[in-house]
């Protein structure tokens, strides 16, 4: 159903002065400068509720008409975990059998990704990410949703944000095809499953591939355009 344009004043803005809008940047960009992707995790525990705020999280991020065209599945049962580490293996031995091809698997070889995927178990949590084709209304109807991959992109974002500022690691996996994380999640068919993010504490002897720490400068990534 249309709902008409309700403009409302702007919440929660917080009016800065420009020195302390520099000091957040410059902060910011120090503590994310600290986020490192692991595939070494402890076993140790991860509260429920954690996931739940860095979930809830991800859910405030922006999205086309606001459709908010994304569902989180947020997985700590080892039985549930055990059958998406064999699925995903089953996937990866294809795809590093020459299913990816000569110059994706030389690309990957700095990095020390194989077919074992430990981390799908050890990994208190993992959350998969679903992009939601269309939406539902209640009585069964659909209706279009706008910029699904942009928006469940910055979505995913703002959750691996989240997780790093709780003090949390995290892996994004995204094996090829996917389809096994639908029956696995008992979700339904308009939902196409995005990535599995693993999510924990990394382990005592944690490495990270050296090619991981080498970011591009912010000339190679930015251009300015200035009177």
């Amino acid at each position: 159903m249309a709902e008409d344009y309700t403009p409302l004043p702007l919440p929660d803005w917080v009016d800065r002065s420009d020195e302390e809008i520099a000091a957040r940047a410059d902060a910011f960009r120090a503590e994310m400068a600290r986020r490192h992707t692991i595939r070494d995790f402890s076993t140790r525990p991860v509260a429920r509720a954690v996931i739940e705020d860095c979930i809830a999280t991800a859910g405030l991020a922006p999205s086309g008409a606001n459709h908010q065209p994304w569902h989180f599945v947020a997985i700590a049962d080892p039985g549930v975990k055990a059958k998406i580490r064999a699925a995903a293996e089953e996937e990866e031995a294809r795809f590093y059998a020459g299913g990816a091809g000569d110059e994706w698997l030389a690309a990957l070889e700095p990095i020390g990704t194989g077919v074992s995927k430990p981390h799908l178990e050890l990994a208190p949590w993992l959350i998969v990410v679903f992009a939601q084709r269309w939406g539902e209304r209640s009585d069964g109807t659909r209706f279009k949703h706008y910029y699904v991959p942009e928006s469940v992109g910055i979505a995913s974002g703002f959750l691996i944000t989240a997780l790093h500022r709780a003090g949390l690691a995290a892996l994004t996996h995204t094996p090829n095809p996917m389809k096994f994380l639908t029956e696995i999640c008992e979700r339904p068919a308009h939902e196409k499953p995005v990535m599995i993010v693993a999510v924990g504490h990394p382990a005592n002897d944690a490495t990270v591939p050296e090619k991981a720490l080498r970011k591009k400068p912010l000339s190679d990534i930015s251009t300015f355009m200035e009177t």
